[in-house]
């Protein structure tokens, strides 16, 4: 089975909602560490892709999604929905953070392309802002950041309160912001209150879907005769798992290569860790090990009728199934140049309640 690159100008809506999803995929948490995180990514110079994109997720899920082509904010779990109906107010405030969001990012997108003096080519800005709540302790922590171009652009220290420059171009707007005491304010009572009062409810609605543990599926997977061994595990769920080889019973590190979980469609994740076949003498003595808390251990031995391939004419093994969202998350990058930081510092920054107090 061969995998079809999509077509840019042919990508649905929801096709390219699991595509930045994929882009915005972030780091793990712990059993009691909640997050609710929002990502905008605003583009000029490519007609293919809508001009600006939003993803809220809770725990890594993604619960609602918003583009310049439908602009509006949209459930995406059906528990979401749910307390979407129950509570207008919660879809009112993404709908208005969407609509001012594209405006603000199209403006500062603008300004910033004149100002590098780079007034062709495709330009993004990134905005990214996430509260966390530790259940058991009670502690919060936030952190707000811009990128462009896919590069930190500036971002917020919360105990300090104040915005570091991570580019020389953005000192000016680092003057600018911390010259205006009331959005410092906002943006400390949003991280402190407000985003963590609407994670909490949050929690609430989705909590039996959020605190779910789906097994996964392993298999063994290879794309030629000379190409590594890939375990990949699929459709578990939360992402705090791990995964790993080892050879009589002791984890080995040497010819293995550690993947990242990424989301599917569906909410659960995926996660691939290759084995260097060339480093494999005696087969029966390696096993892939996949853990989640809570979970058995699922253990997969490596022999070699237990490896998954496809049978292509003139291939001794054929084309691999795997990685298709990799391959999917490459196209976009190629075609529309959305490329997401995830850089942090400490993770010691906060989001602001408003843009109207954010203008360059």
């Amino acid at each position: 089975m061969s995998l079809k690159t999509p077509n840019p100008c042919h990508l649905t809506y929801n096709m390219m909602e699991r595509l930045f999803l994929l882009l915005l995929f972030c780091h793990g948490a712990s059993s009691m560490t909640h997050s609710l995180s929002v990502y905008f990514t605003g583009s000029l110079g490519d007609r293919n892709l809508p001009e600006f994109v939003g993803v809220a997720m809770v725990d890594g899920v993604g619960v609602l999604y918003c583009d310049s082509n439908i602009q509006r904010a949209e459930p995406r779990q059906n528990w979401m929905t749910k307390l979407m109906e129950d509570d207008p107010a919660q879809i009112d405030w993404y709908n208005n953070e969407c609509r001012e969001s594209h405006s603000f990012f199209h403006n500062i997108t603008e300004d910033l392309t004149l100002n590098f003096n780079q007034t062709e080519g495709v330009h993004t800005m990134q905005r990214m802002f996430e509260c966390e709540w530790d259940e058991e302790t009670s502690e919060i922590r936030g952190f707000y950041q811009f990128g462009y171009n896919g590069e930190d652009f500036i971002m917020f220290d919360l105990y300090s309160k104040t915005w570091i420059a991570v580019r020389a171009e953005a000192v000016i707007t680092k003057h600018k912001w911390e010259s205006n005491r009331a959005g410092l304010s906002h943006t400390v009572n949003h991280l402190t209150q407000l985003c963590p009062e609407r994670l909490k409810k949050y929690l609430n609605y989705g909590r039996s879907f959020l605190m779910r543990k789906d097994v996964a599926s392993v298999s063994l997977l290879q794309k030629t005769p000379s190409s590594p061994v890939s375990c990949h595990a699929t459709g578990f769920y939360p992402d705090r798992a791990m995964m790993f080889w080892r050879k009589d019973g002791e984890e080995i590190h040497e010819g293995v290569e550690q993947g990242e979980i990424l989301p599917n469609h569906d909410g659960s994740f995926q996660l691939n860790v290759d084995l260097d076949f060339s480093s494999v003498s005696d087969w029966g003595k390696y096993e892939c090990v996949f853990q989640l808390s809570g979970v058995k251990d699922i253990i997969t031995k490596l022999y070699e009728t237990q490896i998954r391939t496809n049978t292509v004419p003139g291939y001794p093994r054929g084309l691999l199934i795997v990685r298709g969202v990799g391959l999917l998350l490459l196209v976009v990058v190629a075609i529309s140049g959305l490329i997401i930081w995830r850089n942090k510092i400490n993770d010691q920054k906060a989001p602001p309640d408003s843009e109207e107090a954010l203008s360059l």
